[in-house]
């Protein structure tokens, strides 16, 4: 016989193992109720995750309970607590929304449950080539420690009507500030949204961008941040109340926005301007933009911590985020707009008919328009830049 023939034999029987194996996570998974942790600072997030449980209960007999957080970082020490408590099976946490530096603390930490990601049947819709966003999580490669579930790019969020030529490159935010003072601010680079903006203007602005793909230490910091301090200097008196105090969190912002007391805001959803108009929150005028050599980008996460109760509920929940149908769902304007982590080039004839068919929106951007993804920084880097920025201006 063959070589081939004996390849095809053993690749069939791999196949049916892993549909053994799945099968006994379904049986395993049944009647389980997932504590999912996730921010909850956005309504139709919130709301999608309740249709994902109902969906979920329907169809595999799991349940799934948001735990809403504030920040991310509160599951981690939640996990973090259990573990230094000896409580190693039977944990509160099912299922985080993850990413960046939480996701490094926990893996450096061996919080995390896996590698599990190719388990999910599911998992065949994605690329998971070497050099895939799908494969590093702000520089830090995932190992199947972490599943997609949808994708996030920085945006800025703008009243049409009030700001007819916004800002193209963060340089010209200073000009753009100088002519309309008091009408644009951030949020506090204590709340990721703020972060990101230091983050984004870092980018921009630092002379080695490839520092940032390595881990910070103060030499690298120093070099690289010098234009970032020297423009903030610039812009800072301009900001909404001369840069002395900041909403806290990007909602904050987009309710400034709305209520005219500010042109310009932002957010990490192409979407949220489209969103922000249907749910009353924005002006039916507001748009976003990117600058024009493109935006911070990155793939959000689920992971499973080491000790959670119910893993084989939460791998239900995270192969049913991926399913062509849910990612489709997902990416309808009118449920929540965040564009899919499924490599188009792996859907078969009826989800791409299920994705050519969403509705469109005179708000929500094409990813043609969004332009060019930018790589987020090594996750030292947003602690650094947080704790720094909180050195310069809170003392």
């Amino acid at each position: 016989m063959s070589r081939w023939f004996f390849i095809l034999i053993l690749m069939l029987l791999s196949s049916l193992s892993s549909a053994n194996n799945w099968e006994r996570t379904l049986e395993a998974a049944e009647g389980q109720t997932v504590y999912w942790h996730a921010w909850g600072g956005d309504e139709r997030t919130n709301a999608f995750i309740r249709w994902a449980g109902r969906q979920t209960a329907q169809r595999y007999g799991v349940n799934i309970q948001q735990v809403k957080l504030s920040d991310t970082a509160e599951a981690v020490s939640r996990v973090l607590a259990e573990k230094a408590a000896g409580i190693d099976k039977g944990g509160a946490v099912d299922l985080l929304w993850v990413n960046g530096p939480n996701f490094l603390a926990m893996k450096e930490q061996n919080l995390l449950h896996g590698p599990f990601v190719r388990e999910l049947p599911n998992s065949r819709y994605l690329d998971l080539s070497k050099h895939s966003a799908n494969q590093v999580d702000f520089t830090e490669p995932v190992e199947g420690l972490e599943s997609p579930w949808r994708l996030a790019r920085f945006v800025f969020i703008y009243d049409s009507e009030k700001v007819l030529s916004p800002p193209t490159r963060i340089e010209e935010f200073i000009d753009w500030a100088k002519a309309n003072p008091g009408r644009f601010t951030h949020p506090s680079p204590t709340n990721f949204m703020g972060a990101t903006f230091l983050k984004q203007a870092l980018i921009e602005l630092t002379d080695d961008p490839s520092l940032l793909q390595q881990p910070v230490n103060e030499a690298r910091f120093a070099k690289a941040s010098a234009p970032l301090w020297r423009w903030y200097e610039a812009l800072r008196p301009y900001l909404w109340r001369e840069g002395e105090s900041f909403p806290s969190n990007e909602s904050v912002q987009k309710q400034m926005l709305s209520d005219g007391q500010i042109d310009i805001a932002m957010a990490f959803d192409p979407a949220a301007a489209a969103a922000g108009i249907k749910q009353g929150l924005l002006p039916k005028s507001a748009r976003v933009f990117v600058p024009s050599g493109g935006s911070l980008g990155n793939v959000s996460f689920v992971a499973i911590p080491y000790n959670a109760a119910h893993k084989a509920g939460a791998k239900v929940v995270a192969n049913f985020l991926l399913k062509p149908s849910t990612q489709a769902h997902m990416q309808n304007i009118n449920v929540l707009g965040a564009f899919s982590v499924l490599d188009p080039k792996r859907l078969d004839a009826s989800a791409k008919t299920d994705f050519d068919a969403l509705p469109k929106d005179p708000a929500l951007p094409s990813r043609a328009s969004l332009g060019p993804t930018l790589n987020e920084p090594h996750a030292s880097w947003m602690t650094r830049l947080k704790q720094a920025w909180a050195e310069r201006y809170t003392q």
